[in-house]
């Protein structure tokens, strides 16, 4: 008994642990609680010395079955790893630990990356571990280095004065970007995106203005078109506007500082949706409207549109649909939500989205320009807006 309550069990643990499991923020204790209800033969202790995100796991009879154990039946468990050696904290220490490992683990044929979590202060940084150890693994396999796709992963977990490390397969990491998936955004430098305004109640106009600006920044396309029907209230207009600017200034900011490329604004234009169709008459025109073919049916006519050169402009109603004189002049119309109607703000999003769905697998053919490399225009370059 310690102050009245009952001691907890990890209390006084002597050994090594045996896995280390990572956790939300504020789920240590409930992970841990988790593990010793489906494994009693296991301790777990939360947040060792004071980490908070981390559960140290004790008494296992074989580590990498009781791993995959939590991993079936433990879903606060993010991430779980079998402690295969111990070290002091210290890069040089650290270094030889791992090289011990990896000798036999990792061939010659294979590459590797060092991962290193430091937690608490010491004299030296993350990096400075990863070069260390990176280099004794290189030297004791003789296995090359790639820290975008490695084969294996050694990890170095650091917990104050104590090293953990371990060799997982490089299919441990979730990446956003792997081999064979394809860059979108190079998709929608090509797209012009001709929305026609929301107009009504002023707050409304705004606020549906803000939406659908930080929609199209947030696919960065190559611009947009305010593209009204006639004559409109210009107070109306001068609110949705007003929304569009504000909506992209406020995403392109969070893109400016999440990038690693380089994120670029969306120019804003003006023009009666007429008036737009006669100007880009020989580009690209694609209408969204509930009147048109599914777009899984017509893949292969979108990909002949979007693989030429130039602008490819897609036409999004609003309170009241696209013009039906407009339809004779596009080149498709198409309805990416059939018996679905939806909602002006999220028209734009959903179309890109649903083009970019059905042509990823083609997308590597294009180039860095967002057009098949080496392949001729298919149709006419209207003039830049």
């Amino acid at each position: 008994m310690a102050g009245g309550g009952v001691q907890p069990r990890w209390q006084g643990l002597n050994g090594d642990p045996c896995i280390l499991v990572k956790t939300q923020l504020g789920l240590e204790r409930v992970a841990a609680a988790r593990i010793e209800e489906e494994a009693p033969w296991l301790r777990a202790q939360p947040s060792p010395r004071g980490f908070k995100g981390l559960v140290l796991v004790y008494g296992c009879r074989d580590p990498q079955g009781d791993a995959r154990l939590i991993e079936d039946r433990v879903v606060e468990a993010d991430r779980v790893i079998v402690i295969e050696a111990r070290a002091p904290a210290e890069p040089e220490a650290i270094a030889r630990k791992a090289a011990e490992l990896a000798a036999g683990r990792i061939s010659r044929d294979e590459c590797f990356a060092v991962r290193t979590t430091r937690r608490g202060r010491h004299g030296f940084t993350s990096i400075d571990v990863n070069v260390a150890a990176g280099r004794a693994v290189q030297e004791a396999t003789g296995a090359c280095v790639n820290l975008t796709y490695p084969d294996k992963i050694v990890l170095v977990e650091i917990i104050g004065g104590d090293a953990f490390i371990s060799i997982v397969p490089g299919s441990f990491e979730w990446k956003k970007m792997k081999p064979g998936k394809n860059p979108v955004y190079r998709l929608f430098k090509r797209i012009a995106v001709v929305q026609m305004p929301y107009l009504g109640p002023l707050d409304a106009c705004r606020n549906m203005g803000v939406r659908i600006g930080r929609e199209v920044q947030n696919f960065e396309v190559r611009e947009l078109v305010v593209a009204p029907a006639g004559l409109v209230s210009g107070r109306e207009l001068a609110e949705f506007l007003n929304g569009v600017f504000e909506g992209i200034e406020s995403r392109y900011q969070v893109q400016a500082r999440s990038y690693h490329r380089r994120a670029e604004r969306v120019p804003v234009y003006v023009q009666d949706i007429h008036q737009l169709v006669r100007d880009r008459r020989g580009e690209p025109i694609i209408v969204l409207e509930p009147e048109g073919e599914p777009v899984s049916r017509v893949a292969d006519k979108l990909w002949e549109i979007v693989k030429g050169r130039g602008r490819v402009n897609i036409l999004v109603g609003s309170r009241e649909g696209i013009p039906l004189g407009v339809y004779r002049y596009a080149d498709l119309v198409v309805d990416i939500a059939p018996g679905v109607t939806l909602s002006t703000e999220y028209a734009a999003a959903a179309a890109l989205i649903a083009l970019a769905t059905v042509l990823h697998d083609r997308l590597s053919e294009l180039g860095e320009g967002g057009e098949v490399e080496g392949g001729a225009a298919s149709r006419g370059e209207g003039r830049e807006a």
